[in-house]
């Protein structure tokens, strides 16, 4: 998917959202468990109770390999079901990897052209590259982590280096990679303040926007410091709308928590326009 196609899908669905498949059996509804793969009942529902209300699904990949080769099966079932039956759908591989030469060239492969998703997490730590070869792949979108919304952050990401924060040294170096224009970066909506700054850097690049909802970010600051011409956001919500209820309607539940982010999606789109 092209970065105009996902621009186009914002603007067709007024939505921005992204919705975080991290799927926990221990959370789940109970009587999925009976199902024969309780992990890709679950995805199907919510899918088929949201796909109209976001831009984009992200499957966290640990949520799938802790449960092993069924629990692997059960993402390339979720992602090929996206990729037929809602083809206009951006998908993101959180994986966030991250690792030298051919070896990133086997980690794109394996989401790329495998699982087919649309783009993929890196850690950035290596360098060039460890980020390069996944950039290698046309049309295919490679999402570095910038600024995340965890405690820890603090122990690197903003410590000065030369005078200038990590992660402003991550951004400005990045945009000289070959095949930068596939970059997007993570900034985490408990930063919102860092936003301005980001977007001095990097002022049209998408930002994938985890930590708004159970994270405690807030939309409407995101959307005020970080919002491009082009829009250039991508808010992800997991916790908040896939656990939203527990019983028989548990989509229907997704839906109603997706709806009220995408109604005040919309009220900041119009504020663009």
């Amino acid at each position: 998917m092209t970065t105009e196609q996902l621009v186009a899908q914002i603007h067709k669905k007024k939505s921005f959202l992204c919705i975080g498949l991290d799927v926990d059996l221990a959370k789940i509804p109970e009587h999925l468990l009976q199902e024969e793969d309780p992990i890709f009942a679950f995805n199907k529902q919510i899918i088929d109770a949201t796909h109209h209300l976001c831009v984009a699904y992200k499957p966290n990949t640990a949520f799938y390999e802790a449960y092993g080769i069924k629990g692997w099966m059960a993402l390339e079932k979720t992602i090929k079901y996206l990729n037929t039956n809602y083809p206009e759908i951006f998908t993101i591989a959180d994986a966030k990897r991250g690792d030298i030469g051919n070896t990133s060239t086997m980690y794109a492969k394996a989401f790329f052209e495998d699982l087919a998703f649309d783009s993929v997490t890196i850690a950035p730590y290596m360098g060039k590259d460890s980020v390069e070869p996944f950039l290698a792949f046309k049309n295919k979108h490679t999402i570095l982590l910038a600024l995340t919304s965890n405690a820890g952050a603090f122990d690197y990401q903003t410590k000065l280096v030369d005078g200038k924060e990590l992660y402003k040294q991550v951004l400005e170096t990045s945009k000289a990679y070959k095949g930068a224009e596939n970059l997007m970066y993570v900034v985490g909506a408990t930063k919102a303040e860092y936003l301005s700054e980001i977007r001095q850097i990097i002022p049209e690049s998408f930002l994938l926007v985890p930590g708004v909802g159970a994270q405690g970010g807030n939309l409407a600051d995101v959307c005020k410091y970080g919002m491009s011409s082009n829009v250039g956001l991508l808010i992800n919500s997991s916790r908040g709308i896939i656990y939203a209820g527990a019983d028989l309607n548990f989509a229907d539940s997704a839906a109603e928590k997706a709806l009220e982010l995408q109604q005040q999606m919309q009220i900041e789109l119009e504020k663009l326009s």
